[in-house]
């Protein structure tokens, strides 16, 4: 009798600058296609690598440091994803982030595998026109001669990248940010109507200078000085050796001063959310669409965001929220005093709103959809 091998999956891998951002912003996607994947995550080791292996993943280690500008350990960084491809062989790799995106590409291109490089932002490097923006641009035009296709999650950054001639329109694909999933970020029940507690701000964000939490700290100061009724409450993590990181002293002299209420990581941000009055996130940083803003949104939070590449995308001026001048602290005091001005109806109706707009244009079903296209015309 014949025996019967099992049909081997395909492989496809997702490559990162850490598991943790694997975890948070694409484990809808896996969990999608797992089953019909055998799915490799290739990325540095960190507290939420064990919760990708839980979910059915292969977690392969890299070691890479996010902020070195030394080409010597770039091209060690291109060495590790060349063996790692030839050795694991995945059938298809999606890159996220410039390092992966750059040098992930050119490694999948030497061992003939076809790529996504997923452009999540433009982040920190072309934040100052300098001689780390030039390598930059250059590396990536470069590298993505080598993708299938770039992905960007704003108009915006597709249309530079075009334009300056880094990609080509042919390749391009916009997508709704990296999606929200509008049934886990789900309202309980009816938000009250008329609240007596403390007017409750809330920012959830990597502690970063151009995430704007010095604005949201300044903005603060301003506004306690008028003596009104409120609280500033700040979630998230400090990247201690990002050139922009706010300093553990400063967060420390902020809630000295009862400017703000730091609560650490939350690796579920929910429970703030549900007693936020509004959420706050005045970024100058060059975001692709901002997850937290979604979240916000999708649990019926209006927003104050600022002005800023991909903070737009989501948030419309009036409709679900209120946009600040960008890196301004006197508008975004301005504005979170408006919000606090109007009526609770007024604040309930902007929410549903919100949300509404979550669920039409950024579910994460659209985005998974964008997935199963690129595999399904790539014969993966």
């Amino acid at each position: 009798m014949t025996e019967i091998l099992p049909v081997q999956k395909k492989k496809i891998a997702f490559v990162s600058n850490s598991a943790w951002s694997v975890y948070n912003f694409r484990m809808d996607v896996i969990r999608h296609l797992i089953g019909r994947y055998e799915i490799l995550v290739i990325a540095p080791p960190d507290e939420f690598s064990e919760l990708l292996t839980a979910e059915g993943c292969r977690f392969i280690p890299i070691y890479f440091n996010n902020r070195s500008e030394n080409p010597v350990r770039e091209y060690f960084l291109y060495k590790q994803l060349r063996v790692l491809y030839r050795q694991h062989c995945p059938d298809f790799i999606f890159h996220y982030v410039i390092k992966p995106n750059i040098y992930g590409s050119l490694a999948a291109a030497s061992a003939s595998i076809p790529s996504v490089a997923v452009v999540t932002g433009l982040g920190y490097s072309f934040a100052r026109f300098n001689w780390l923006y030039q390598t930059v641009m250059y590396l990536y035009k470069k590298a993505l001669r080598k993708a299938s296709e770039v992905w960007f999650l704003n108009q915006e950054d597709a249309n530079l990248f075009i334009r300056k001639k880094i990609t080509y329109p042919g390749k391009v694909k916009v997508l709704p940010g990296e999606g929200v999933n509008t049934s886990f970020f789900a309202p309980v029940g009816n938000r009250p109507v008329a609240r007596e507690k403390t007017f409750q701000f809330l920012m959830s964000t990597r502690l970063l200078k151009s995430k704007g939490v010095r604005v949201y700290a300044e903005a603060a100061r301003l506004l306690l000085a008028k003596k009104l009724n409120m609280r500033f409450v700040l979630i998230g993590f400090f990247e201690k050796h990002h050139p922009d990181s706010i300093t553990e002293l400063e967060l420390r002299v902020w809630q000295k001063r009862g400017l703000i209420q730091y609560n650490g990581f939350a690796r579920d941000v929910r429970p703030y959310l549900r007693q936020a009055d509004c959420f706050v996130f005045p970024s100058f940083y060059s975001e692709g669409v901002p997850r937290c803003l979604m979240e916000a949104s999708s649990m019926e939070i209006p927003i104050i965001t600022s002005r800023n590449r991909g903070c737009t995308e989501v948030v419309e001026d009036g409709f679900n929220g209120l946009l600040a001048n960008v890196n301004d602290i006197r508008d975004l005091a301005a504005k979170m005093e408006i919000m606090i001005a109007m009526s609770s109806e007024a604040r309930l109706e902007m929410g549903k709103r919100g949300r509404a707009r979550m669920v039409e244009i950024f579910d994460v079903k659209k985005v998974i959809d964008a997935y199963d296209q690129t595999l399904f015309k790539t014969n993966i």
